[in-house]
C-alpha cells in the first residue's frame, strides 16, 4: 500500500519529530547542536517558516511551527538534512544515511493544542531523564519562553502572545503551565498523530484538514460496517 502524502497546511501549526537513524546519536558536542541551529535557521528564513518551538536531544528533535506554503516546510528539511549529513559525516570520519528516513509530521488544531506542543516540546528534557528543569537543558526554546534568553529563531504564535498583556505576564503564565506539565493522555495524543501523520485536533478539525488537502486527516475505522 503506498504511504499516504504528508499533511501539509499553509498557516497552519505543525509539530515535527526528525530521529536519527535506529535511534542513533546525531548530536554529540555543542558545535553540533549549534551548527545545526544555524543551517536550519539559515533555512527556514529562506522559505519564511514561523519557529514557535524547538528542542534537539541528542538522537532527536522536535519542531513547533507554521509553514506558509505548501512545499517551504518540506524544503527547509530537505536542504537541512543533507547539508547536516554532510557537515556530520565529515567531521566524525562516517559514511551513510545519518536520519530515519522521513521526518514526522503533524497538523495541529492551534485553539485546542498549540500551548500543549508548546509544553510538550519544552519539557522533552525533563520527560527524557536528561534534566529536572527545563531552565538547566540549553538546546531548546524554553529560555525564550521565559525571556531568559532572546532567540532569534523563535517567533511566537499569537497565543502563546494571549498568555499576557506584557512580557512578565506572559513570562509568569507560561512558567506556571510548565510547572503544571502535562497529561500523559496529551503526551500521547501529540506523539500518536505526529508519528502516523494524522492531524492533532477533534473530529470537526480533521474533516476540516481533510476537505482542505484533499487527503484523510485520521485513522479509517477498522471492520466491516455495523448492520442496522
Amino acid at each position: 500500500m503506498p504511504r499516504l502524502a504528508r499533511l501539509v497546511v499553509p498557516g497552519q501549526p505543525h509539530h515535527i519529530i526528525h530521529r536519527g537513524a535506529n535511534r542513533q546519536v546525531i548530536f554529540r558536542d555543542d558545535q553540533d547542536f549549534a551548527y545545526w541551529l544555524q543551517i536550519f535557521g539559515d533555512a527556514a528564513h529562506a522559505q519564511a517558516l514561523k519557529i514557535h518551538a524547538y528542542v534537539l536531544m541528542s538522537n532527536h528533535l522536535h519542531l513547533l511551527l507554521t509553514p506558509p506554503s505548501k512545499e517551504s516546510l518540506a524544503d527547509a528539511m530537505k536542504v537541512t538534512g543533507v547539508r547536516y549529513t554532510y557537515y556530520f559525516n565529515h567531521r566524525y570520519a562516517r559514511t551513510g544515511p545519518l536520519w530515519e528516513g522521513r521526518y514526522r509530521a503533524t497538523v495541529i488544531d492551534s485553539e485546542r493544542y498549540l500551548l500543549e506542543c508548546y509544553r510538550y516540546i519544552d519539557l522533552n528534557p525533563v520527560r527524557a531523564g536528561v534534566c529536572s528543569d527545563p531552565q538547566e537543558y540549553r538546546w531548546s526554546s524554553f529560555h525564550h519562553h521565559i525571556s531568559a534568553r532572546l532567540d532569534p529563531l523563535v517567533s511566537d504564535h499569537p497565543i502563546f502572545w494571549a498568555l499576557g498583556n506584557t512580557p512578565f505576564d506572559r513570562d509568569r503564565a507560561y512558567a506556571a503551565l510548565i510547572r503544571e506539565g502535562i497529561a500523559e493522555s496529551t503526551q500521547r495524543a501529540i506523539s500518536d498523530a505526529t508519528n502516523k501523520g494524522w492531524a492533532l485536533g477533534d473530529g470537526t478539525f480533521s474533516a476540516d484538514i481533510s476537505n482542505r488537502t484533499g487527503r484523510r486527516a485520521n485513522p479509517a475505522i477498522r471492520g466491516r460496517p455495523s448492520i442496522k
